[in-house]
């Protein structure tokens, strides 16, 4: 075997790498830090809705009188940037059965010092959202409205009322169409993980 000798770099080359070896220690004293203690505490016009953050994990069903009942799985992640006064929200569901895909949205929460929440959500089939609606951070609850909905004729509007109790995350999504009176649609109780 041929012993390894040290790579030797021409002064251009040799100026090029400095910054690479501040990165790296600054890299090896963050590591030597070790992660941090606590998350950052949230924005404080996100900080009512904290109690809604983290990923939620479980199961619902669906009903109306246009479809079959069915039951699935589901996953939500609520997240925000400790510097920014909005919610990021993404959502999917799949098969309770079979664990296929199903549905996905995601969208974005803008709470307001009144009391008041912005929400607007991108679905995966098209149709999309705009509503508002009110928090209670001491119940724990969100109630929204839709205010626009795009790309759905049939759909007139849309309602979803959250609430979180001894940690767990429920949702009724009820819905009006052009033949059909708002009424339930989806319900779902989920764990956060």
């Amino acid at each position: 075997a041929t012993p390894h000798r040290p790579v030797q770099l021409t002064k251009q080359e040799s100026r090029e790498v400095r910054p690479v070896r501040k990165s790296n220690r600054r890299l090896q004293e963050m590591e030597a830090a070790g992660p941090p203690t606590q998350p950052p505490a949230p924005h404080p016009l996100v900080a009512p809705l904290s109690f809604l953050l983290g990923k939620w994990r479980g199961e619902g069903e669906g009903t109306f009188p246009s479809i079959v009942p069915f039951r699935y799985g589901e996953e939500i992640l609520f997240s925000h940037h400790p510097s920014k006064p909005v919610i990021s929200y993404t959502q999917r569901t799949w098969k309770a059965a079979s664990g296929d895909p199903m549905h996905a949205e995601s969208g974005y929460w803008r709470p307001r010092p009144d009391g008041s929440v912005e929400v607007v959500i991108a679905q995966s089939t098209g149709l999309t959202e705009v509503q508002t609606g009110s928090y209670d951070s001491e119940k724990k609850t969100v109630t929204l409205q839709s205010e626009l909905i795009g790309n759905a004729a049939k759909v007139k509007q849309i309602t979803r009322a959250f609430q979180v109790v001894d940690g767990e995350l429920s949702y009724v999504v009820q819905m009006a169409t052009i033949t059909n009176s708002l009424q339930p649609h989806l319900k779902a109780l989920l764990k956060r993980i």
